[in-house]
This record gives C-alpha cells, structure tokens and sequence, in this order.
C-alpha cells in the first residue's frame, strides 16, 4: 500500500471514528450550561446542575441501585463466563460449537424479547420489582463478555503448564488457581469491566423488571426525559462517559499486560 493509501485509510479510519464518538461528546459542554434549558449556544457556563446533581436525593438512590445491581450481575457473570470458557476450552465433546453458540447468544437476541421473555418468567417466581432478579437478568447478558475474554486469552494459553503442575502432584483445584487463574486474570477482569458497563448502562430490561421503587441510573434518566427534561441529565451523562472511558482504558491496559504475560508483545 503507497502513501497515498495510508493517508486515504487512515482518513476513512478518522472520520468514522469522529462519526460515532463526536455525538457523544456534544453533551458535555452543555451540561455546563448556565441557562435553565436545553439551549445552543449557551448562555454561559455553570456548574449549576452537577451542584443540583450532588443534592439530589433521587439521582443518589438510583446510582446506589445501579452500583449493587452492577456489581453483583459482574460477580455471577464473571463467574459463569470464566468457568464455562475454561470447560470449553479444555472441553472435547459433542455440541461444543452448538453450546458456544448459546452462551453468546445474549450478545446478538433484541433486548426487547430477552426482557419480555425474563418478564413472563419472573412472574411465576416472584422477582419481578426486584433488584436481585435484575441483576440475574444483567448476569445472564453481562456472561457472554466474560466468556469471550477468557476464551480469547486461554486461545495461547500453553497446556504444557498444567501438565507440568500435574506432574509435580498438584491436585485441579491447586492447578486452578496457582496456575491457570494467574494468567488468564488479564482476561478474567476484561470481561468483568464490560460486563458491569453493560449492567450498569442497560435500560430496557430494567423498563421490564423494576417499578418506581427500584429505579436504576439509565431509567431514572429516561423518566425524567419525559417527565422533566432538565440539564441535570447532561450532568449524569458527561459522568457516565467519563466513566465508560476510563472503563475502556482499564480493559485496554489488561490486554496488553495479558498479550506480554504469553510473550506475544515486546
């Protein structure tokens, strides 16, 4: 590829980029806006509404349902992917490509049907207008991120390792957790940040499970859009994309201490 190309892709590359980040970006300065209104341009800048933020009761309790849900879906995510992707990997029997395919398929099914379907089926079990049975739903969706990670990871893991430990009379679990776990951590945790980003970002299940008692952050947004459209809500945004790219960058330092742990970077 000439010069000429390189510059060519590396334009396309940049303009697709800006295409789909530079939107996100726009709600930053105007949370910073002076006047009462949505407005553009602004008619000066404030902290205004990270200050009503940070006294709102309301916006506090939904960050706290938020954190719990978040953080107990990426404990039994994480725990569900890591432990299926090492079945698999390790795994050699019939129906493997078929069960792969099932485990991920929360990636790619709408979120509409998933939330109806878990609905339905929360009824007859009473988790409905729940916070536990959110964070099961956000689990089971969060699972597939974890699997990826690990399994991405073991891809050049060398089996020579355990057979070595084996040798040596270290019992599974000792191998396990000396060994194996140690080296796929990178992975592991990964798959962790994205799915408690997908839990902690997820509405339209939480529109399903959760009534007016167990507002997470994104429904608390979404209902004062269409209760109240307040620059407060910027205020909420700017921190969650705050949040989500120092989440991106956590995940990206881990696949690149992971990829010199195997020896596949200098």
């Amino acid at each position: 590829m000439g010069l000429l190309g390189r510059v060519l892709l590396w334009g396309w590359a940049l303009a697709v980029l800006a295409f789909l980040v530079l939107p996100l970006f726009v709600i930053v300065p105007l949370s910073f806006n002076a006047g009462g209104f949505l407005t553009f341009p602004m008619p000066g800048w404030s902290l205004r509404w990270y200050v009503e933020l940070w006294h709102a009761e309301i916006w506090w309790r939904a960050f706290a349902n938020s954190l719990y849900v978040g953080v107990l879906a990426t404990l039994i995510a994480t725990l569900l992917g890591t432990l299926a992707a090492i079945g698999l990997a390790f795994g050699d029997f019939p129906g493997r490509a078929a069960l792969t395919g099932l485990l991920l398929s929360p990636m790619v099914v709408p979120l509409v049907i998933v939330a109806a379907g878990v609905y339905f089926f929360y009824l007859r079990l009473g988790l409905v207008n729940s916070l536990e049975g959110l964070a099961l739903a956000h689990a089971a969706l969060g699972a597939p991120f974890p699997l990826v990670t690990v399994s991405a990871t073991l891809a050049g893991f060398d089996r020579n390792l355990i057979r070595a430990a084996q040798s040596l009379g270290a019992p599974p679990w000792t191998v396990l957790r000396r060994v194996l776990l140690p080296l796929v951590a990178p992975g592991v945790v990964s798959g962790a940040l994205f799915a408690f980003v997908t839990s902690f970002d997820e509405l339209v299940v939480a529109l399903f499970l959760t009534g007016p008692g167990q507002r997470t952050l994104p429904r608390q947004m979404f209902d004062g859009i269409r209760e109240n459209l307040s620059p407060t809500i910027l205020a909420v945004a700017t921190i969650l994309v705050v949040l989500a790219v120092l989440l991106l960058g956590a995940a990206e330092l881990l696949r690149r201490r992971g990829q010199r742990l195997r020896g596949l970077e200098p």
